[in-house]
């Protein structure tokens, strides 16, 4: 910031010193009276001349009474005025100026003009940095040098297999010969796919740290601007200082910002950012060599980036980053632990298993958070209650203890919530239920988290028509027990209708329409130019059909729920009752009035017998018999959530975290939805 401040200091002092240059060479000049020839001679003869100089044909000078005056004097009546009118006029102060040069004219405007040369040179010299205005194609990419803050493959955990792609490419840069004497050929470019947060960037910035070399760094959107042929000219400065730099590594962050599938669009094929595609896959693989040059490129949309840049020979490779599994979320939260106190009882494998779906930054805010809660609590570790409140709020945010929620929204929040519990309780594939809420946190009024047994990576279709059933519980709870419905069960439906169309298009799971996908499966990615010329691949009488089958799948699913409420409508009323006097619910809590029918058991509260003394005779301490007798604390912490709003304003929001690759888990963000099997 500061550097700005001085050059835009100096620029304006350039400015003042020529505004100043050019009022002393052309002063201002003041209220001058033109005279005619004959009344500049009447006023010599009537003694009103103070002063003349007299430049050629022009006399300029000063009345008696101070104003100033110029006249235009016939050059042959120069010695008349000289020899006749200045005996009349004595006083008079007479000049006549020398001739001069008429490069001496020149002088001022030689001076102006070399000054503003001056002025604009040093502006294109400052402008050649990034980011100013005479900098339009040349490169945006910082160079990060081998001296600078290393990160190494020990920095990244989670993705064993991801480092063990990318140590080849690490290795080639160090021993290359080692390779060319078989006649291997190192991957010229490397794509690393996946999830936001899933930890490209920082596999990238590892390899560079590993491999010692230069590492350029770029984003895909720095390559175009509003200027035609600016993109491609970025380019290729971006390689002619790799090629000074090689061996190096160029790492192009988001690429799909400029290497997206080319035509898609209203206006043709011939844009700016498809010159700028079309130059980076000359530099890539064209004509010229690239020795010593590995791309590595990241993105999260590789469906739809241009087949011409993932061909073999650019992206020779590509990596899938995904999100890690107990092992690798266990890893992750170890790194970053490292400069956090933790209370001795935290355990991290227990925070791993109830943290599916999360991504390597997920982890990273979920830690950040607990710090930050137990500052706020002036605590000198971090424990697990923090630990356990950091992911609520990494799913749906924080608490909202102090927001006034009217009664009858908190009954109808109550028995929505005791709704979705109850049926993923009684589903033969549902998750098993964890916390039950109303208290609003986020942008919900309540939320029900669950935790999937395992991360599995596939959904059955028993487990998808279970999981409907679970999102559409709260609907049929304020249908069975309010005999009335709300708002607040919006989301879930979407998110049901969703997984039913997916089921019925994509996975082929539906009864009469059979193994069969219907429609283009392009990530929802509307390309103007393309899809105005593709015709849909199927007829209207079978797009009425799948209407018909998502409408089925759901209504029966809607149903269901319906009927396992209308048998456990005394449970449903307990625990809705019970939320309303306590407003959360743990999941041992829950199974146990779920199985007493909606009644909450009382709490033993028998005096512990005492150990038996050892085989010194000795008894334990009263201290040692508590410790001994304590039950092991509940830790398993939430990793999916359903959030459900009231009728009045609030969306139902359920933020899921399972792994399932048919229906992805988002556990960052609190979505709208009723957690179901996984």
């Amino acid at each position: 910031m500061k550097k700005y401040i001085r050059m835009i200091g100096f620029y304006l002092l350039i400015l003042v010193i020529i505004i100043a240059a050019v009022s002393f060479l052309n002063p201002m000049k003041s209220e001058v009276k033109n005279l005619t020839y004959s009344e500049l001679v009447t006023n010599i003869n009537s003694r009103k001349v103070a002063e003349i100089k007299i430049n050629g044909t022009k006399a300029t000078g000063k009345l008696t009474s101070g104003k100033s005056f110029e006249s235009i004097v016939p050059e042959y009546t120069i010695d008349t005025i000289l020899s006749n009118y200045i005996v009349k006029n004595p006083k008079m102060k007479v000049e006549i100026a020398k001739d001069q040069s008429w490069w001496v004219s020149l002088i001022p405007s030689v001076i102006l003009v070399a000054m503003l040369v001056v002025f604009l040179v040093m502006m294109m010299r400052q402008g050649g940095g990034s980011g100013n205005v005479m900098s339009f194609g040349k490169s945006r990419a910082r160079m990060q040098s081998p001296s600078d803050k290393k990160v190494t493959f020990k920095d990244v955990a989670g993705a064993d297999e991801e480092k063990e792609e990318l140590a080849e490419i690490v290795d080639f840069l160090k021993a290359p010969d080692r390779y060319r004497s078989l006649g291997a050929r190192v991957p010229k470019g490397v794509l690393l796919v996946g999830p936001p947060g899933t930890g490209k960037t920082l596999l990238a910035r590892a390899v560079a740290g590993e491999a010692g070399v230069p590492f350029f760094i770029i984003s895909g959107s720095d390559f175009v601007e509003m200027f035609v042929g600016v993109g491609a000219s970025r380019v290729r400065d971006l390689f002619d200082s790799a090629k000074k730099s090689a061996p190096c590594i160029i790492f192009i962050d988001e690429i799909d910002a400029v290497g997206r599938h080319r035509g898609a669009g209203l206006g043709g094929g011939h844009d700016e950012r498809e010159q700028t595609l079309n130059q980076l896959l000359v530099e890539m693989d064209g004509f010229g060599v690239n020795e010593g040059i590995i791309i590595i490129a990241a993105t999260n949309r590789p469906d739809i980036l241009d087949p011409a840049l993932l061909r073999p020979g650019r992206f020779d490779r590509q990596v899938t980053v995904g999100t890690p599994d107990v092992k690798g979320r266990k890893e992750i939260l170890g790194i970053y632990r490292k400069n956090k106190p933790l209370d001795p009882a935290v355990d991290l494998e227990v925070l791993a298993k109830g943290t599916p779906g999360f991504t390597g930054a997920d982890l990273e805010n979920l830690m950040n958070e607990a710090a930050l809660l137990a500052a706020r609590k002036k605590m000198r570790m971090i424990t697990m209650a923090e630990l356990e409140e950091a992911i609520k709020r990494v799913i749906a945010g924080p608490e909202k203890k102090s927001r006034v929620v009217e009664e009858s929204d908190q009954r109808v929040t109550a028995y929505h919530e005791a709704g979705h519990a109850i049926v993923m309780r009684y589903l033969d594939n549902g998750e098993e239920v964890h916390e039950i809420s109303i208290i609003p946190r986020g942008m919900a009024a309540g939320y029900t988290i669950s935790l999937p047994t395992d991360d599995s990576q596939h959904m059955s279709k028993g487990k998808l028509l279970d999981k409907i059933a679970g999102l559409l519980g709260g609907r049929a709870a304020e249908k069975v027990a309010l005999e009335d419905i709300c708002t607040g069960a919006s989301n879930d439906i979407e998110r049901a209708t969703e997984i039913a169309r997916k089921m019925v298009t994509e996975w082929g799971m539906s009864e009469h329409l059979g193994p069969m996908t219907f429609g283009n499966n392009d990530g929802g990615e509307v390309f103007l130019g393309r899809d105005l010329g593709r015709t849909r691949n199927y007829s209207e009488e079978v797009a009425a059909v799948i209407d018909k089958e998502i409408r089925n799948i759901v209504e029966t699913a809607y149903e269901r729920a319906c009927r396992i409420l209308t048998d456990k409508q005394d449970t449903l009323t307990g625990v809705a009752e019970q939320l309303l006097k306590v407003s959360t619910l743990t999941g041992e809590e829950f199974a146990q009035m779920y199985e007493a029918n909606g009644v909450l058991p009382p709490k033993e509260t028998a005096e512990p017998e005492r150990p038996a003394a050892d085989e010194s005779g000795n008894q334990a301490s009263d201290g040692q018999a508590a410790a001994a007798l304590k039950p092991e604390a509940e830790t398993v912490n939430p990793a999916t959530e359903t959030a459900d709003a009231s009728e009045t304003s609030e969306s139902s929001e359920t933020a899921k975290a399972g792994t399932s690759s048919e229906v992805p888990a988002q556990p960052a963000a609190a979505e709208e939805e009723t957690n179901s099997p996984s």
